[in-house]
């Protein structure tokens, strides 16, 4: 039986760039960072999170980067992450904005990719 999502891709132009962000700005570590054809095979972690989210973006796919992740990060307080992002460098598209469902806030990274963080 499946016991969770392996891994998520990010479509990325600029693996180098795209690995300083995701570490150096979102705080994600390093997993993996193998050759893979013209590309690295650059995996990473968000804490003790079984999840990955990899950096690559696969022949034929490139119209995907700067693109809507479809999907969501979890935090514990999104206006403290925001805080915390912000103070970082991380450019958000939407501040934190309360909904009936609950409250978000959606970031772009350097290839304008958008992803959005809510609660757990």
């Amino acid at each position: 039986m499946i016991t969770h999502v392996k891994f998520v891709s990010v479509p990325t132009i600029d693996q180098a760039r795209a690995l300083r962000f995701w570490t150096e700005q979102l705080g994600f570590r390093v997993l993996t960072d193998q050759p893979m054809g013209d590309q690295r095979w650059i995996e990473l972690s968000v804490r003790d999170s079984d999840t990955r989210v990899v950096l690559f973006t696969p022949e034929g796919h490139e119209e995907r980067v700067g693109s809507f992740f479809n999907g969501s990060f979890a935090c514990d307080d999104v206006e403290a992450t925001y805080r915390q992002l912000s103070e970082r460098g991380v450019e958000f598209e939407t501040p934190p904005t309360k909904q009936p469902w609950g409250t978000y806030a959606i970031f772009k990274d350097p290839d304008g990719n958008r992803f959005v963080i809510s609660p757990r």
